[in-house]
């Protein structure tokens, strides 16, 4: 049985990781609004009809609801009552502090390449850079939905149970 502090840090970890994505896909959402679909022309809609299957299949699908959404929640549900862990608890729920060595490497290396992706996709010119960035918020968006999914889930009495990647000490 959890306990109420033991409930509340797991929806601060849980949520503060749904906040963040959300915030992301909202950002992008509103870069593609400005696509004018009139101007597109067969090779950029075939482009994105692959570019959207890719993304839901990769970001989505393999990266979201098979890795990340099982482990966010699990890593919610098992935190340990430090403090610093507590006030932190999105980001170590993410991964990217207080994990194993090969989780840190995994989350912070993940971070570092897709910050390098947003540098490079900025210097694209419209109307790829917003279909590039339309694929991207629906792989977000589904993979949001998918952490939602694994929480519910959770709350029900149905946790992941996957390995929550925290150091032996």
């Amino acid at each position: 049985m959890r306990s109420t502090a033991q409930t509340l840090v797991a929806v601060w970890g849980i949520g503060g990781v749904l906040v963040i994505l959300a915030v992301s896909v909202w950002r992008l959402a509103e870069r593609t609004m400005g696509l004018d679909l009139a101007t597109l022309g067969p090779v950029h809609w075939v482009f994105e009809a692959f570019w959207l299957v890719f993304m839901l299949y990769t970001e989505a699908w393999r990266g979201f609801h098979k890795q990340f959404s099982p482990r966010v929640v699990q890593r919610a549900l098992e935190l340990p009552n430090r403090p610093l862990l507590i006030i932190g608890a999105p980001l170590v729920c993410m991964g990217l502090f207080y994990a194993t060595r090969k989780r840190l490497i995994i989350a912070r290396g993940l971070v570092v390449g897709i910050v390098a992706l947003v540098l490079i996709i900025r210097q694209v010119p419209d109307p790829w850079r917003q279909l590039v960035d339309l694929g991207v918020t629906v792989g977000l968006g589904a993979g949001t939905l998918s952490l939602a999914w694994f929480a519910l889930r959770a709350a029900m009495g149905r946790p992941p149970g996957v390995e929550p990647d925290f150091p032996a000490n």
